[in-house]
């Protein structure tokens, strides 16, 4: 009994082992800040403001605690992000920028305000040196509080970001 024990164990580990060896390190991620589309006839509010920026921060977030990615620092292309009108439609931009940092992929998102109920939230990672992209998807929220955003998010990155391919 204790020799199947031990075999057993060194399987074990062994499994392990392997799994570990096989695993990819995380990605290098120039994640640009997400725009707010406001196509609604409301004003953006204080509020949608302070949900953007906490938008940003848990996506980062997220997007590091994955394994999968690691947001680097994008101070260094700073100027140049700034002088970009839309990053999220600028004819490939953001992976010329993402390569100019050192990053291996680079991550856009948008949240479109179609009205103070309906808002729509996307995401697009894109390899860095080719602008393929590698994962996207859109997710539709009603309701435009603290808790529907965080939800929003939280799906948008498990069915479409974290989820196996399909």
């Amino acid at each position: 009994m204790q020799k199947l024990l031990s075999a057993l164990l060194i399987a074990i580990l062994v499994l392990f082992a392997h799994a570990g060896a096989r695993a990819k390190p995380a990605q290098t991620a120039a994640v640009f800040d997400a725009v707010f589309i406001d196509s609604s006839p409301l004003p953006a509010t204080p509020e949608e403001t302070a949900r953007m920026a906490r938008f940003n921060a848990q996506l980062k977030q997220a997007l590091d605690k994955s394994g999968r990615y690691r947001a680097i620092d994008l101070a260094s292309i700073k100027k140049d992000v700034d002088a970009v009108r839309d990053i999220t439609d600028c004819n490939g931009c953001e992976a010329d920028l993402a390569k100019k940092a050192g990053a291996q992929v680079a991550v856009v998102a948008w949240v479109q305000k179609v009205s103070n109920l309906i808002l729509n939230m996307n995401i697009r990672i894109e390899d860095a040196q080719t602008g393929a992209t590698l994962k996207g998807g859109s997710v539709d929220i009603r309701g435009n509080d603290d808790q529907t955003w965080d939800r929003g998010l939280k799906y948008l990155l498990s069915e479409h970001v974290f989820a196996p391919p399909r």
